[in-house]
Order: structure tokens, then sequence, then C-alpha cells
């Protein structure tokens, strides 16, 4: 019979793990060879279930099931539950059962985190955080981390009450973080913007942004989302983590590359492209778009970072 392998959550992981452990996990997934990925969808009504398996030679293979359940919410339930289950790509054996929560809560921040890292004018001071949620929260603590030299973090949220108690609850940084009303203002002044709303239609316009700002993509992920306008793709740089899963799939480019606003030659390169410093910050003025689609190969970075941080 087969030994029982290790579960990890949040209650078994071991102290010590950090947003400086999960960008390296990333980064050093992206010096092996590209991932091979593939995606199934199954739904009933406005239930789904979700795998997402990625293989990377020489290094794992993953699978991440999940379902999301949107009435669960009127119950007090999470709507979105699964796990990560990890082999090793030499022997086909299990190696670990990750609970899906939380490699997403260091994968989702540590993406956008290392595409700035790569992308973002190094001298940037001012982060403005557009949405007040989950994401929102380990943004700020993700991007003070690794942009040590931040001054001031800006948080904007359609419920005012919500950004106020995020911006409270990380008084201790070492950046100024308070909540904004103003998100035109906030944009006006801000090096870095990371959207992490659920938006269907784009709440950041171009006409806003000044030369030489990052803008981090985070929140669409279905096929009738935006967050970014016509005009602010029009004028950037643009960068994704994975053309397998954003091009085709996430509204933020699916939309404007149906209708002719951008091309998929505007879509210069990917996460790989700027590790192996094919690609990068063309010039202090440029306008550089970094979206954020997750994918199955990120999923298994995280979960071998966890698995050995758990060993």
């Amino acid at each position: 019979m087969t030994a029982s392998i290790p579960v990890i959550d949040a209650t078994s992981l071991p102290a010590g793990f950090g947003w400086k452990n999960a960008v390296d996990a990333i980064a050093r997934g992206h010096e092996r060879s590209p991932a091979k990925i593939s995606d199934q969808f199954l739904s009933s009504d406005r239930d789904s279930f979700v795998n997402r398996a990625a293989w990377i030679d020489d290094f794992g293979i993953g699978v991440k099931s999940f379902t999301v359940f949107p009435e669960n919410a009127q119950v007090q339930r999470p709507s979105v539950q699964g796990a990560v289950l990890i082999f090793d790509d030499k022997t086909g054996a299990p190696l670990a059962v990750v609970d899906s929560g939380l490699v997403t809560y260091w994968k989702t921040a540590s993406d956008s985190v290392y595409g700035a890292s790569l992308l973002a004018r190094p001298d940037s001071k001012t982060l403005l955080i557009v949405g007040a949620g989950v994401v929102a929260d380990s943004l700020v603590d993700a991007y003070s981390t690794l942009f040590p030299d931040l001054a001031h973090i800006m948080i904007w949220g359609r419920s005012p009450e919500k950004g106020r108690a995020l911006a409270l609850r990380h008084a201790g940084q070492k950046a100024k973080v308070e909540a904004i009303t103003d998100l035109e203002a906030g944009v006006k002044q801000a090096d870095i913007i990371s959207t992490a709303t659920m938006s269907q239609n784009p709440i950041l316009l171009g006409k806003w942004v000044a030369p030489g700002t990052h803008v981090d993509l985070i929140g669409a992920f279905k096929s009738d989302m935006r967050e970014a306008d016509d005009e602010l793709l029009g004028r950037a740089q643009i960068c994704v983590d994975s053309f397998e899963t954003t091009l085709d799939h996430i509204g933020e480019l699916l939309i404007p590359l149906r209708e002719g606003t951008i091309s998929r030659s505007d879509v210069v390169g990917d996460l790989y492209d700027l590790t192996q410093k094919q690609i990068g910050r063309p010039s202090r003025d440029t306008i550089t778009v970094f979206k954020n689609g997750g994918g199955a190969h990120l999923d298994l970075m995280i979960s071998k970072a966890l698995f050995d941080w758990s060993r």
C-alpha cells in the first residue's frame, strides 16, 4: 500500500515562508523549460468544477482541482474550495496535497510583484492598489517586501469603509498607507498601479495614467471582464504572465484583440521572455502593462516551494 502523503495548509506550514520565497520560486520556475498546460472546465447552472494541470520537465507535475459555488456565500461557506496535488515527474509518485487557498494566496501577489520587479522603474516610490479585498491585502505586504523603497501606498475601494479598514490594518508598514476616495487623483500620482477588482467594465482610464507608470492588472479572469480601457492598452507596452492562459481566455486582452483595438504583436512577451531578459522596460517614460492571468504552472511552482519548505 502506498504510504500516506502529506497535506499542507496554513495550519501545517512551518513559520518563516514569505514573499521573497514565493517570488523566488516563480523566478526560478521561469528559468526552466516552458510548462505544458491543460485546463478542464465543467459546469452545472452557476456552479463550476475546474481542473488546471501543468508539467514542467525535471521539476514536477501538478493538478489544481477546485469548485466555484457562488451561492455558498449566502450560507457562510467558501465559494471557492479545492486542492493542488503534486507529483514527482521522474517516478510519477504523488508528493503532497496542498490547500488551493494557500497556493492562490502566495501565487497571485507573487506573480504580479515578480512582473513588476522586471518592468516597473526601480526607483518607484508610490503604489496605488485598486480594490480592498483579500488580494489587495496581500499586495500591500508583497509589494512592500519586494519594493522596500516605497514611501506611499494608496488604497482605493468601491467601499470607502473597506479601504479605510485595510489601510488601518497595514498602518505598521514602513511606507505610509492610506485609503483614498478619488481614483483619478490617485492614478495620476502613482508610479505603480495594481488593480484587483471584480469589474466587468474598465475602471482604469488611460488618460489618467502618467508616462513611466507600471500597471499590474489582476482582477479580470473571465472572458467578459476588464479593468483597463482601450486607451491605456494603446499607450502601453503590454506583457503577460503566460500567453497560453491570457490571450484567448480573459476579456482584458481578448475583447480588444477581437475588436481590433490592439493586435497580437502588441503583446510583446511573457514571464519566460522577461526572465530571460529578451524584453524589458524600453525607456523611463514607457507605460508598462502586465496582465496577471494565473495558470497551473504557477500553482505548481508555488506548491513545490511550499512542499519543500514543509519538509
